[in-house]
């Protein structure tokens, strides 16, 4: 250690710099703007019950408020941060026909003289049953199953390993268990539960219960009282029904073509999952965000805003916000006021600003695929969300939100808005197509060839280059792949005759 002259001081200071930079902060504004942009319909419905549940001072406009827009009146205390007066939202006009007749329809008449048959009693009751309560739900698979187990001649002890069996299914109708486990868990001897097994294959749906595809298919076979041969093709042969060679069942059974096809004709109308018809579940219709529709000569897009709240920020606080002003412990009641009129009007601009990026965003995509509106998907030119980004002037990250989980009505059909989105394939003649232009023709080349003799991948290439489209076998597989559609090998038909 040095000491004297020779040490050296170490100094500490503190010292200030300027420095200019550059940093994206995101506002809790600008976070709910991006949440309420990416969400579907359903969710947006969702996330404005939540916030008027949770912000007293948001409140639904009924229908009549709606017609006819009330301003509310100036106050310096129903202002938002900025300085801006609360107005209620606009919003687009909705989809309504004229002459509909719900005014002079009388319903209360309508529902005494064509009421659900069998029941009968008087409406004007307020305590009468409401009709929710003869709605009916579709029993499961397990409540089938058990219904005919009771009904079943059973000792007690059968129907424990039987409920045991039941409870053992998938959603396809399959054993999924040994039967040693259901033993095990019963209290029974595996030779008990083979016998109560065998019961359950008598039951409905016909091949339930059932260990593996095989098993399922020959207790159809059973219940059809099918012939030997049908019975054969599926213990021996369900291999070669797969890959469609049906040749090698015919030189294998020693029988002839029609017999085999007669057979496999018997095969092919059995059901492979007799448990999936009680578990399928109830189809959701698809609620466009927006409509685009034509009219004379020219494309009209509407919002629409059918189902979603029209909200507005409650006068009723003008008069609490009034009361409060007097009062020496009222400010913490008035910045909870100002804190909710500040998150409702952030809300009310959020979903105004979403409806609005989603109309540019159509409008947009009828410019670029003016053809598909016209012509159909074969039509379909290729799409990026750059080409979007820079027409609408917005990045495009703000592009992608905005398509996801958004549906469109179009004289063609209900689309994804993701669904005007691709990449192009090359033509020969130098112009690009979309590529599920491309899918498009694939479909349409499946869709007529010979069923006998079906095309091949690299014949679909050669049908697709003569109509000018440049295309790999491979991508011919890839495509075909998602679109669910089965090789040459598999698309091919009965036959009729065998040499």
């Amino acid at each position: 250690m040095l000491r004297g002259p020779q040490a050296t001081v170490m100094a500490l200071e503190l010292k200030q710099n300027l420095k200019l930079t550059q940093q994206l902060v995101m506002t809790p504004q600008l976070q709910q703007a991006i949440k309420l942009l990416q969400v579907s319909r359903l969710e947006l419905v969702d996330a404005i019950n939540q916030e008027m549940q949770e912000n007293p001072l948001l409140e639904e406009l009924t229908g009549e408020e709606y017609s006819v827009p009330e301003t509310p009146a100036e106050s310096d205390d129903l202002k938002t941060p900025e300085g801006e007066e609360i107005k209620p939202a606009d919003h687009t006009q909705e989809l309504t026909g004229e002459g509909d007749g719900k005014a002079e329809f009388d319903w209360d008449n309508y529902l005494e003289d064509y009421g659900s048959v069998g029941v009968s009693y008087d409406r004007s009751q307020e305590d009468g049953p409401a009709w929710d309560n003869f709605l009916t739900a579709q029993p499961s698979l397990t409540d089938h199953l058990m219904w005919q187990v009771k009904l079943s001649r059973m000792s007690e002890s059968e129907m424990a390993v039987a409920e045991q069996i039941v409870g053992n299914l998938d959603t396809n109708g399959y054993l999924v268990a040994t039967l040693e486990e259901i033993a095990t868990q019963s209290g029974n001897q595996p030779t008990c539960v083979e016998g109560v097994l065998r019961k359950v294959h008598d039951f409905d749906p016909p091949g339930v219960a059932a260990r593996d595809l095989k098993e399922c298919l020959l207790i159809q076979a059973r219940v059809l009282r099918a012939g030997p041969l049908v019975q054969a093709i599926i213990r021996d042969h369900l291999k070669e029904l797969e890959i469609k060679n049906y040749g090698q069942i015919c030189r294998k059974l020693k029988a002839s073509a029609e017999d085999v096809e007669t057979a496999i004709l018997v095969i092919m109308n059995m059901n492979p999952k007799p448990g999936a018809l009680y578990n399928e579940e109830k189809a959701q219709p698809v609620i466009p965000d927006v409509f685009v529709f034509k009219a004379g000569d020219e494309y009209k897009i509407v919002l629409n805003d059918d189902g979603l709240p029209r909200l507005r920020i409650s006068n009723f606080y003008r008069e609490v916000m009034a009361g409060l002003s007097g009062s020496s412990n009222s400010e913490g009641s008035r910045r909870y006021i100002r804190e909710k009129i500040q998150s409702a009007t952030w809300l009310i601009k959020s979903i105004q600003q979403r409806q609005n990026t989603i109309y540019k965003v159509t409008e947009s995509i009828l410019r670029f695929q003016l053809d598909f509106f016209e012509q159909g998907v074969s039509f379909l030119k290729p799409l990026v969300l750059r080409d979007v980004a820079d027409d609408v002037g917005m990045h495009e990250s703000t592009i992608s939100r905005v398509v996801s989980n958004k549906y469109v009505h179009t004289p063609r059909g209900i689309f994804l808005l993701k669904y005007f989105f691709s990449s192009g394939i090359h033509r020969t003649s130098g112009e690009n197509i979309a590529s599920k232009s491309v899918k498009e023709e694939i479909r349409k080349l499946v869709q007529g060839e010979d069923p006998r003799k079906p095309l091949s991948d690299q014949e679909i290439v050669q049908r697709l280059e003569t109509g000018g489209i440049a295309i790999a076998r491979r991508t011919v597989a890839k495509y075909r792949e998602m679109m669910g559609i089965l090789p040459s090998s598999r698309r091919k038909r009965l036959i009729k005759t065998e040499k």
